[in-house]
């Protein structure tokens, strides 16, 4: 029986009776369709894999929705183990339909374990899903993948886990439901396996969807169920055999074919065996759609011959082409509420949100009429919702029930609202502008995707719950900020509404498309619902990018898009909506600036993929008159690659500074220190670096900006604060110290006169504040959890009155990744004049075999008088790099990205994407630390760049410039040089041991 609502058919016309018989036929006939099914899923995956899938994807969700389309009870059940040993144990035990792997480093080696479990389990499907980057397609391709049904790549998208059931299920079940009622089949050919992982979710998106759309012509709900349960099935071909034969097995019910061109054919790569492919189905059938994908413009004419439609694979927008192609080519509900007397609708509800939304609205006939049948709950039921569902059927209803509608309704929102966030894990609340107070911390507007920081969020507060032993540090509350993410199905209505993508996508300047990004509009329910979270805000706010592919695995993009921070107008509530609405559209308009375009070239992605979401978050910190800032902030990352004395690269490392973190972001000067060893300070050990190498400066925000309009340039209203002017603040009590001029020696603690220096002493050494003991165990648990190396952002607010109750606010988290390749020889025993560079204090790990360009800065050209204009040349070199698909060694004095123009080049990641070794060099006149906490360290370590830091006066590695500077130069200006070698320049890093060699082609 079906569990929709039944009124339609109770009201049919009696004279469609025999129909609604032959109807209830038929639907027996459909529910013997997809007998093979997936009820048990093994998800051998690290925690956080698995909270990526099922929380912020919520996978869960999605299938029981497309199970509800399909009258299926059953939805399958995902069962998570982080070891081997786990999940022979839970195979020897249970039953599973389906096993998907997760690599995460080298703790989960998929392959040879498949082998083992496909002796015993031959029938089992295994399925690995890996992120998507140069090294694990390499790896990939040296492994043997024979017991291994399909990889798939992990693009940052949950959709894909849906996707694989679906495939598998298809092809588990197509041969039965074609020939048992003519299911049709769409075959789509494809051998890469990130092509074929971005555009399978796709398809079944499009499939439903348009499914959907078809059954809402239906004459009622029953046939609206067997057109859903008769959607068209989709089989994967990875060659031109497995192709044909799936075509002639199926011609017959075959809706149409989908084919890229260039796979394999007759055992070999054949870069016409999609056209051949074409022209053998063309020979049997001269109409049945065929849409052909390429990556060369070059075959749209040869797919024009057979009357196929064309897709340049390196569209910018290929997926809503293939949308529009298959929507053109191809030809392909809801919960009514219904008045009871009149029969008219009152309301139509798609989603459990659309439920919550109209309880209030809808008639109290229409409400008793519902709730005494039992509608409500029947309908979760069948959208799997079974707690929800088993709670609101036990709702009694008497027939004088006028007075006690307002409670019943009251019941359904609260259990909704309970259930959501049950759902979550009580991380994340669906956002309800009557709901959300001071007391609410997390909320989500929207039902897209959280993006990377929204995800890395959500991922931090359920860690903080889930670890009692954050709560052991006495006087400090461990937290994050309260926040409301705005999810990634906003940006696509935004976008949409105002019909944006055809200037984003042009070349048009960064600042004319942020002017028409802020002259666009926001939707009107979204404005209403930032109106009612300002309602339960009482400090600034920063407006952050959330991206979809923001902080993955292997390709995170931080910093590339924009943050704003607001300031708070305690007057008007609707002065902060209107400043609030425009950093949104601001940071939209960051999406698709001239560095986010190149950094989504750099990293082969489509732009049209990404999809952004916001997150808004009270900004940490108190007022001081006209500026706003938290006591400290900071980076932490679990591994340190520039470990110092007795520290270990997996003792961590910390950078902290005073104010705002976008500080440390824009390679200010901020304090290094290993949370291991909180007494051992470089910059502090000696009064020279001490007055030297700590921070001058800090920022805050300006709270006299009022007038607040969004510039491409995110820190317009930041100031620059010099570090003695917080004396009046009262906030350098515990983390300054006080040189005394007379007898030239520095003291902890504030005392008068004296110059202020920022050494944190008193919270590193006396412990007034336990940092770098929750820095261990936040560093220790997120590591755990995470399964693999970690980097968090943090800020501190410090508590000065007598009940010091301090917080720590964690900000941020995202992975590192750590390249376990070995290194076999002794670098440093490498003759020095073999190498170009040597280097004592190398970052990164691994061998470069692929360089041939080596760009550098002639060091008497180093002034900031020059830095823009090399900034320029090096951003131009890169774009021409980047175009000819060369990497490149990049050389230069000083620290690179630093914002500071005194203290190296101010170029930012997109300028210097291609190169895969960036040089440090210090110059006579003075030393250069190892450059740590600039915005593209995260960068660095994801794409493998070895970063070296040398000081060649100081016989702190070398650096052969005349040996370059007798090299023919492809390019040379006043300022720099760019070399090009007939052999490569070989890069080894020995990451463990900090040494790095760039040697002479040989």
């Amino acid at each position: 029986m079906s569990h929709f609502v039944t009124v339609n058919l109770q009201t049919a016309n009696p004279m469609n009776s025999p129909s609604i018989k032959k109807l209830y036929f038929k639907d027996t006939s459909f529910a013997n369709l997809m007998t093979h099914r997936i009820y048990n899923v093994l998800l051998y995956a690290s925690k956080y894999d698995a909270f990526v899938l099922e929380e912020d994807g919520r996978i869960d969700e999605q299938i029981f929705n497309e199970y509800t389309s399909l009258n299926l009870r059953y939805p399958p059940r995902f069962t998570l183990v982080s070891t081997a040993e786990e999940a022979n144990a839970l195979l020897a035990e249970r039953k599973f339909e389906l096993i998907i792997s997760m690599p995460s480093g080298d703790s989960i080696n998929p392959f040879e374990w498949a082998k083992s479990v496909k002796l015993q389990f031959p029938d089992i499907p295994i399925v690995v899903l890996t992120p998507f980057s140069k090294s694990v397609s390499q790896r990939i391709a040296n492994e043997d993948v024979s017991a291994i049904d399909y990889v798939f790549s992990w693009l940052g998208n949950s959709d894909i886990l849906l996707a694989i059931i679906k495939l598998i299920e298809d092809r588990m079940n197509v041969e039965e439901d074609v020939n048992s009622v003519g299911v049709q089949v769409i075959l789509f050919v494809e051998d890469s396996i990130r092509w074929y992982s971005s555009i399978v979710p796709h398809l079944y998106k499009f499939v439903f969807m348009q499914s959907r759309s078809f059954m809402t012509e239906a004459l009622n709900e029953h046939e609206q169920m067997l057109r859903m349960r008769g959607r068209p099935k989709i089989l994967l071909a990875r060659s031109y055999e497995e192709g044909m034969a799936i075509y002639e097995k199926y011609k017959k019910n075959m809706l149409g074919v989908i084919t890229d061109v260039s796979y394999s054919q007759d055992g070999m790569k054949n870069k016409s065996a999609g056209i051949n492919l074409c022209k053998a189905i063309r020979l049997q059938d001269s109409y049945i759609p065929l849409i052909v994908e390429s990556t060369e413009e070059a075959n749209h004419a040869a797919a024009d011959e057979l009357k196929a439609a064309f897709l340049n694979k390196m569209s910018k927008t290929l997926l809503l082409e293939l949308r529009e192609k298959i929507t053109d080519n191809f030809g392909f509900g809801d919960f009514l509420f219904i008045h009871p007397i009149t029969g008219e609708e009152e309301a139509r509800v798609q989603n459990l949100r659309g439920l919550q939304e109209t309880i209030f609205s809808i008639s109290n006939e229409s409400l008793y009429y519902h709730v005494s049948r039992n509608n409500i709950s029947r309908w979760l039921y069948s959208r799997a919702m079974f707690p929800l569902a088993e709670f609101l059927k036990n709702i009694n209803v008497d027939n004088d029930v006028a007075s006690d509608l307002t409670r019943v309704r009251q019941i359904i929102f609260d259990a909704i609202v309970h259930y959501r966030k049950v759902k979550n894990r009580g991380v994340v609340a669906v956002f309800q502008r009557d709901r959300f107070d001071q007391y609410s911390n997390f909320a989500r507007i929207g039902e897209g995707s959280l993006g990377g920081k929204g995800r890395g969020l959500a991922f931090i507060d359920a860690m903080i719950k889930r670890n009692e032993s954050f709560e052991n540090f006495e006087h400090t509350q461990i937290t994050i900020p309260k926040t409301v993410v705005l999810c990634t199905d906003n940006f696509t209505e935004f976008m949409e509404l105002n019909q944006l993508y055809p200037l984003a996508l042009s070349d048009m300047q960064d600042e004319d498309i942020l002017a028409h990004f802020l002259k666009a509009r926001l939707p009107q329910q979204l404005i209403a619902d930032l109106h009612a979270f300002l309602g339960a805000i009482a400090s600034p706010i920063a407006v952050r990018s959330s991206s979809l592919l923001e902080d993955s695995h292997y390709q995170p993009f931080a910093g590339i898009y924009s943050t704003y921070m607001v300031p708070y107008n305690p007057q008007s509530r609707t002065h902060m909506l209107v400043m609030i609405t425009e950093a949104v559209k601001a940071v939209y308009a960051s999406v698709f600036y001239r560095d986010s375009k190149a950094y989504m070239t750099a990293t082969k992605n489509v732009i049209d993929e990404e999809k952004m979401a916001i997150v808004l978050q009270e900004i940490c910190g108190n007022a001081y008159d006209n500026r706003f800032y938290p006591s400290f902030s900071g980076v932490a990352r679990s591994l340190n690659y520039y470990p110092i004395g007795a520290e270990k690269p997996e003792d961590g490392i910390a950078n902290i500074a005073m104010g705002l973190g976008k500080h440390i972001m824009d390679g200010g000067m901020s304090l290094r220190f290993s949370p291991a060893y909180p007494n051992n300070v470089l910059q502090t050990s000696t009064l020279e670096l001490t007055l030297r190498e700590t921070q001058k400066f800090f920022n805050a925000l300006d709270l006299n900006e009022t007038n607040f309009v969004p510039q491409v340039d995110d820190g317009f209203n930041l100031l620059k604060v010099p570090v003695d002017d917080a004396l009046k603040d009262g906030t350098l009590q515990y983390i300054a110290s006080t040189y005394n001029l007379q007898d030239n020696v520095i003291q902890n603690g504030l005392y008068d006169g004296g110059h202020k220096v920022i050494t944190f002493a008193n919270i590193l050494q006396h412990d007034v504040f336990p940092l770098a003991d929750i820095l261990k165990e936040v560093l220790r648990i997120a590591q755990a959890e995470m399964g693999r190396p970690i980097e968090i952002e943090f800020a501190v607010n410090l508590d000065y009155s007598p009940a010091k109750q301090h917080v720590f606010y964690l900000l941020q988290i995202r992975p590192i990744v750590d390249s376990k390749e070995m290194i076999n020889e002794d670098i440093g025993a490498i003759a020095d004049e073999n190498a170009i560079i040597t280097c004592k204090s190398a970052l990164g790990h691994g061998v470069t075999t692929d360089l041939y360009d080596l760009v550098y800065v002639k060091p008497e050209a180093f002034s900031a008088a020059n830095n823009p204009k090399i900034t320029t040349e090096i951003e131009r070199i890169n774009r021409q790099l980047i175009a000819e698909n060369r990497h490149y060694a990049l050389v230069g004095p000083g620290r690179w990205g630093s914002a500071d123009p005194w203290l190296g080049i101010p170029v930012k990641w997109p300028h210097i994407s291609n190169a895969r070794l960036i040089v440090e060099s210090g110059l006579s006149n003075y030393r250069v630390d190892p450059s740590q906490g600039t915005h593209f360290f995260q960068n660095l370590t994801s794409f493998g760049v070895a970063y070296f830091t040398i000081n060649p006066y100081q016989q702190d590695g070398t650096y052969d410039t005349a040996y370059l500077n007798a090299q023919p130069a492809v390019y040379e200006s006043d300022y720099i040089r760019h070399v090009r070698f007939d052999k490569p320049i070989v890069m080894k890093v020995d990451g463990r041991k900090n040494k790095g060699v760039l040697l002479k082609p040989e």
